[in-house]
């Protein structure tokens, strides 16, 4: 019987893993890095221990460590989450040597699925379908690339140890090959120590459909449906639903039997998940298996009313599985998105910072995993007709900082509805109610994908964002000028409060404007949005007696088109306004003079400029700087060669991706601040850059 459960992992999965624990009276400990001090999965421990400083081969992947720490404590199981020592054989060897369960496979079947390759064969043996490629051990450049030219372009390069899009590279042309493999081999690499590749035809249309297999130590198996995790970019998942769309019940029996063809061949135990391409025609190929519960798990949960850590931590006791595949029912829909630290508009940058404000979307009780510690197993709140659910996994709070060390995911947000187009109206309801700034996020972008008609109508492929770029991106960049009397008022109520509280008695002399004694006042305003300035007149409107001790405010925002009559106060976070007799409440923050405003329609980020505040004609023009914090990788052009705009000049890795610094215009490489090997941080500048104006 496990009574205390270790989980060796961070963030939303571990808090995801004790919500469950707590849920069967487990004890549970956390471990923690030097950036995860504070975190929230610290904080709901009954017991944590420190491992490390903040890189993960210093801390979360110590796996000795871990056990070390295992051992004094008196801990009978390690849950490793989904991430990290999730699929390390070694760990999982070395915690059966010392009496710990693991709660996951066998050490054997993550061997088996550790190396894409040799999963390839197995699968092979085992009658399960395989789409054309290389999985061979010959790694020379010229037997991959006469592979790729026999099954013809484009084709997939992937890392035979990788996962989560790492050591990825689709090849369109033959001319591309050489440069693909190269920077395939170099992430893959850095990210697993291992630069062994495989090949494999790409598809053109595929989605990509995954079943979730659950096994026991008793023999026996079951498959909880599929997931359609079609919307990805950088091969890494953005929106997962399940049941798959458009998806007949005979393709859902034969896909499921094939991966519990998959998981006997290896002889699997707990959670796993086996991933297919699935082809218009019909036709579905073995992809690979990933041995242990996945990040997408909550939209299986929400369709089949299942605890799926409950059926971990339930076979790893040695019990049988809590249902037969007869048992299982499908009810409802679910969605899953997730919402990252990252800049859609900038090849989805990762991003890093502090959570200066989060608010999320109201969440449906009991079920919320924000607000209670494990699933209601009730039946009936899954059936049709019942109220959609709303649930948010989350490892973060305000305040908490998005480490550069580590995935920038913020939360999962995961609705459920009697079918898809009620899921759906769920998903783009709780977005727009999901506010976050102190970082970039995806959500508005997120909101343009759930929003889109061919994402409503299921028009799924692996290539979706791609194929829809000028859908999902030219909504970015929306009109404002709505939301121009809500900035008026947050503008001068946030000026007011600061003021206010400088002085030790309310003042009419503290309030900048021209202030006549029981009169109204006017003033202009400079709001800049981006790279835009919009200049506004406010006229004060007189209030009935001492208005200067009122929270609210009444004005008149005069703009180049309109003038526009608009009052308001703010309550916390909150603004409270009303524009030509519409009363709407925002949400805001204020990062030193850097606002965020907020409202279901809208996010607008703006800044006060200074009375006379002339422009700023001093650019850099041809510096390069750093997008974040990480560390150069490569040199891509020799000091004094001339470069034309767009040229790839120098590598970086940050947040466990590669990004490419361009030329931004024609120009010479004067030389490197930075080696290959060296950390730098965010803002830094990386090449001295001459244009070809400044040479000229």
């Amino acid at each position: 019987m496990i009574k205390k459960l270790l989980i060796a992992n961070r963030g939303e999965i571990a808090c995801r893993v004790m919500r469950t624990a707590k849920a069967m009276g487990i004890q549970t400990v956390a471990v923690y890095s030097d950036a995860d001090a504070n975190a929230l999965h610290v904080l709901q421990a009954d017991e944590a221990v420190y491992l490390g400083p903040a890189p993960s081969k210093d801390s979360y992947l110590r796996g000795t460590a871990i056990i070390e720490y295992a051992k004094k404590l008196g801990v009978d199981a390690i849950h490793p989450g989904y991430g990290f020592l999730s699929e390390n054989a070694e760990f999982a060897k070395s915690c059966a040597a010392h009496d710990i369960i693991f709660v996951g496979p066998p050490a054997s079947a993550i061997e088996a699925m550790g190396s894409k390759s040799a999963a390839k064969k197995i699968m092979e043996d085992a009658g399960v379908p395989l789409v054309p490629g290389y999985h061979g051990d010959d790694q020379d450049e010229a037997t991959l690339k006469q592979a790729s030219d026999a099954m013809g372009y484009p084709v997939l390069l992937k890392a035979a140890a990788g996962g989560g899009g790492k050591g990825m590279r689709q090849v369109w042309k033959e001319s591309e090959f050489s440069a693909a493999l190269s920077a395939a081999k170099r992430e893959s690499m850095a990210s697993f120590g291992d630069e062994h590749m495989l090949v494999e035809k790409y598809l053109t249309r595929p989605r990509h459909v995954e079943i979730q297999v659950f096994c026991d130590t008793h023999g026996n198996g079951v498959y909880l449906f599929e997931r359609d995790c079609s919307v990805q970019r950088r091969h890494q998942k953005v929106i997962e639903e399940a049941p798959a769309p458009n998806f007949p019940a005979n393709i859902r029996q034969q896909m499921g039997e094939a991966a519990l063809q998959a998981a006997k061949a290896i002889n699997y135990v707990g959670a796993g998940t086996v991933e297919f391409l699935y082809d218009e025609d019909g036709s579905f190929y073995f992809m690979e298996m990933n041995t242990r519960l996945q990040v997408e798990h909550p939209v299986t949960e929400m369709i089949t009313g299942e605890d799926l850590v409950r059926w971990q931590l339930d076979v790893a006791e040695g019990k049988t599985l809590p249902k037969t595949q007869s048992e299982l029912t499908l009810t409802g829909h679910a969605f899953e998105a997730r919402i990252y630290a990252e800049d859609p508009n900038n090849d989805f940058l990762p991003a890093s910072g502090t959570l200066s404000l989060i608010k999320t979307p109201m969440l449906s009780s009991p079920t919320s995993y924000q607000n209670s510690q494990s699933l209601n197993k009730t039946p009936t709140l899954f059936s049709q007709g019942s109220t959609s659910k709303v649930r948010i996994d989350t490892g973060v709070q305000q305040g908490d900082d998005i480490s550069v060390y580590y995935d920038p995911m913020i939360s999962k947000l995961v609705v459920w509805g009697e079918n898809r187009e009620a899921a759906l109206k769920q998903l783009v309801s709780a977005l727009k109610q999901y506010h976050i700034d102190g970082v970039t996020t995806n959500i508005d972008f997120l909101i343009d994908v759930a929003s889109s008609a061919p994402f409503i109508s299921a028009e799924l492929t692996t290539t979706f964002i791609d194929k829809h770029t000028d859908t999902l991106f030219n909504n970015q960049s929306q009109s404002v000028d709505a939301e121009l009397p809500a900035i008026a008022l947050l503008s001068v109520l946030s000026r007011n409060q600061s003021t206010a509280k400088s002085n030790s008695l309310p003042s009419p002399w503290g309030i900048v404007g021209s202030w006549r004694p029981n009169m109204g006042y006017q003033e202009s305003l400079s709001i800049m949005m981006g790279d835009e300035v919009h200049s506004l007149t406010i006229k004060h409107i007189a209030q009935s007696g001492n208005s200067l001790n009122q929270k609210g405010i009444s004005l008149e925002v005069i703009t180049d088109t309109e003038s526009i009559e608009a009052t308001g106060h703010l309550a916390g976070d909150e603004l409270i306004a009303s524009v030509d007799g519409v009363r709407r409440t925002y949400h805001f923050s204020n990062n030193e003079g850097q606002f965020g405003l907020f409202s279901q329609d809208s996010t607008c980020h703006f800044k006060v400029l200074a009375p006379d505040m002339g422009d700023d004609d001093n650019h850099s023009g041809a510096s390069l700087d750093a997008p974040m914090n990480g560390t150069v990788v490569a040199h891509l052009v020799e000091v004094g060669s001339s470069v034309k705009k767009g040229a790839p000049l120098l590598i970086m890795e940050a947040m466990k991706m590669e990004h490419s610094i361009t030329a931004p215009c024609d120009g010479v490489v004067q030389g490197y601040y930075y080696q290959p090997g060296e950390l730098v941080d965010g803002g830094s500048v990386l090449i001295d850059f001459d244009s070809e104006s400044e040479v000229e």
